[in-house]
C-alpha cells in the first residue's frame, strides 16, 4: 500500500509555504484533487513534506480564501478601499491614478512617466519624501504603464499617519520647482537613452508600436515617442498635466493591513477630505481601427542575432475573452513543455529561444510572440515554421497542457496574494477595471477557461491580416 504526503493549499492563503511553488516548477508531480478539509483536520494530521524517500503526493486545493474588503467614496470623489489584516504589523498605502501613457497628447508623450519621477521632488509642504518616510521605517515606489501610475508605501502601523500626510500632501500639490524639474528631466532623458536607444533591441516597441498601432495612444510607448518631448516640456505643461490627472476624483486609495476600517476613513478624512474634486476634462481615447492587412517592419542594428517579433491585436482587459488570449499565449510559449519551445526550439532548432505573452493593457491590447534565431537561419524560413505552428494548434493542444497553464495561473495568483502589497495592488487595479471583486472572481474566470475557448481565440487572432511582423535583423550576420 502506498504512502502519500499530503500537500495542503488554501487559494489565496497558503497553509503549507512553498508546496505550490515547487509543484508548479515540477519538483514533485502530486496528483490533484479538488476537496474541502476542515482547519482542524489539517492542525491534528501532520505530514511528512520533504524526505530523503520520494514519496507520492497528493495536492488537496481547498476552497478559496477571498480577499476582504470594504469600499468608500469621499464627498470629492477619491476612491477608498479597506483591506483588514491584522496578522501583519505594517499597513500599506497604495494610491492609483487613473492616468498613463495612453491619456497623453500625441505631440507631448512621456508625460505619465516623467510624473512617476516629479512625485518624489517635493511637495506644497514637504520638500524631500522620502526622509520623513525612512525616519519612521516606512519604504515606497512607484510605477507607470500605459494605462496608471501607481503609487505605494508599506510602513509599520503605528506610523501610518506619516504615510497619509506624505500621499495627501503630494496630491494637493506638488513644489513645481523649475529645479526639481530639471534634475528629473536629466533622469528620464539618462533613462531613455540607456534602455531605449542604446541597449540590443531596446527600440523594438518604439519601432513596433507605431506600426501595429494606427490610432490609439499605445502606439508609443510608456517613455514616450522621442526624448524631444521631454527636452521640451514646460513648467506650464507639467501643470497643466498635474491639475488634469492628479486629484480625488481621478484616484483609488487602498488602506490594507492592520487597521481597522473605521480608522483607516478616519484617517482618509483627516488627511484626503479637504482635496478638492475635479470633475473629469479628458477627451476621448481613440479606439483603434480593426486591423484587415498583414503589416511589416524591417531594420537592422548592431545586435547579438536575428529576431523576429509579430503582434496580434486581442481584447482588452476585462472579461473572459481576455483570459482567453493570455492563455493561449502560455499555451504557445511558457515555459519549457510550451508548444513554441517543443517544437521550434528544441525538435526543430530554429529559435534559440521563442516566447509568447500579452500586453495586459485596458483597451485591446496584443499578443506578442518573439524569439532569436539560431545562427544560419533565415528570418523568412524561421517565420514560416512559426507560420506552420499556428496553423497546426488544433493537433497540437491537448487538455493535458491547458489545464497545466491554468494552474500555473491560478499558483501565480496564489502567490501573489501572500503578499499584503500585493493585495493593495490587486485591489486597486481591480477598482480600476470596474469591478473591485474581481480580485476575487478572476480565478474562477480563468478556470472556465476550456480547450475550445482557447482554439477559437486562436483562430480569430492569430490570422496573417491580424498581425505585424518585425525582422530585427543583426549588422553582424
Amino acid at each position: 500500500m502506498l504512502n502519500y504526503q499530503v500537500l495542503a493549499v488554501r487559494t489565496g492563503n497558503l497553509l503549507i509555504h512553498g508546496v505550490l511553488k515547487n509543484f508548479v516548477k515540477g519538483k514533485i508531480s502530486p496528483e490533484i484533487l479538488d476537496m474541502s478539509l476542515s482547519t482542524s483536520f489539517l492542525k491534528t494530521n501532520r505530514y511528512k513534506l520533504f524526505g530523503e524517500t520520494p514519496v507520492p503526493s497528493i495536492l488537496v486545493i481547498l476552497p478559496p480564501s477571498m480577499v476582504n474588503y470594504t469600499e468608500h467614496t469621499l464627498p470629492n470623489g477619491l476612491k477608498v478601499i479597506v483591506h483588514e489584516d491584522q496578522n501583519t504589523p505594517l499597513i500599506c498605502l497604495n494610491l492609483l491614478y487613473k492616468v498613463g501613457s495612453r491619456n497623453e497628447k500625441p505631440h507631448k508623450t512621456g508625460f505619465a512617466h516623467l510624473f512617476e519621477h516629479l512625485m518624489f521632488g517635493g511637495s506644497k509642504n514637504v520638500e524631500n519624501f522620502d526622509e520623513p518616510l525612512q525616519a519612521v521605517g516606512g519604504d515606497n515606489n512607484a510605477f507607470t504603464n500605459t494605462d496608471i501610475t501607481n503609487y505605494y508605501i508599506t510602513i509599520p502601523a503605528e506610523n501610518v499617519e506619516t504615510a497619509f500626510w506624505l500621499e495627501s500632501d503630494r496630491m494637493l500639490s506638488l513644489s513645481f520647482d523649475p529645479e526639481v524639474l530639471e534634475v528629473q528631466r536629466k533622469v528620464v532623458i539618462e533613462e531613455f537613452k540607456q534602455r531605449y536607444l542604446n541597449q540590443p533591441y531596446g527600440d523594438v516597441w518604439l519601432k513596433l508600436r507605431p506600426v501595429a498601432y494606427q490610432k490609439h495612444p499605445y502606439q508609443w510607448p510608456t517613455i514616450g515617442k522621442e526624448i524631444s518631448h521631454i527636452e521640451e516640456a514646460t513648467m506650464d505643461d507639467v501643470k497643466d498635466f498635474f491639475q488634469s490627472h492628479y486629484n480625488p476624483s481621478n484616484a483609488i486609495l487602498v488602506v490594507a493591513g492592520n487597521i481597522t476600517e473605521e480608522k483607516a476613513l478616519e484617517l482618509t478624512e483627516k488627511w484626503f477630505g479637504q482635496i478638492a474634486g475635479k470633475p473629469s476634462n479628458l477627451n476621448g481615447i481613440p479606439k483603434e481601427p480593426t486591423q484587415n492587412e498583414a503589416r511589416f517592419l524591417e531594420i537592422e542594428a548592431n545586435v547579438p542575432s536575428n529576431a523576429i517579433y509579430k503582434t496580434y491585436h486581442m481584447p482588452g482587459r476585462v472579461g473572459k475573452a481576455y483570459h482567453e488570449a493570455d492563455l493561449l499565449s502560455d499555451v504557445l510559449g511558457r515555459g519549457k513543455s510550451s508548444i513554441f519551445y517543443e517544437e521550434l526550439v528544441k525538435k526543430d532548432s530554429v529559435f534559440s529561444n521563442l516566447s509568447a505573452y500579452v500586453t495586459g493593457s485596458y483597451d485591446p491590447g496584443l499578443l506578442v510572440i518573439s524569439g532569436h534565431l539560431l545562427p544560419g537561419v533565415e528570418m523568412k524560413v524561421a517565420d514560416e515554421k512559426i507560420q506552420q505552428i499556428i496553423s497546426k494548434l488544433d493537433m497540437l493542444i491537448e487538455d493535458e497542457l491547458v489545464e497545466k497553464v491554468k494552474n500555473q495561473a491560478e499558483a501565480t495568483t496564489v502567490f501573489a496574494e501572500v503578499d499584503l502589497l500585493n493585495r493593495a495592488m490587486g485591489l486597486a487595479y481591480a477598482s480600476f477595471l470596474g469591478d473591485t471583486n474581481l480580485i476575487n472572481e478572476e480565478i474562477e474566470m480563468v478556470k472556465s477557461v476550456t480547450k475550445e475557448d482557447i482554439l477559437r481565440a486562436a483562430s480569430q487572432m492569430l490570422r496573417p491580416e491580424n498581425c505585424t511582423t518585425l525582422y530585427y535583423k543583426s549588422s553582424n550576420n
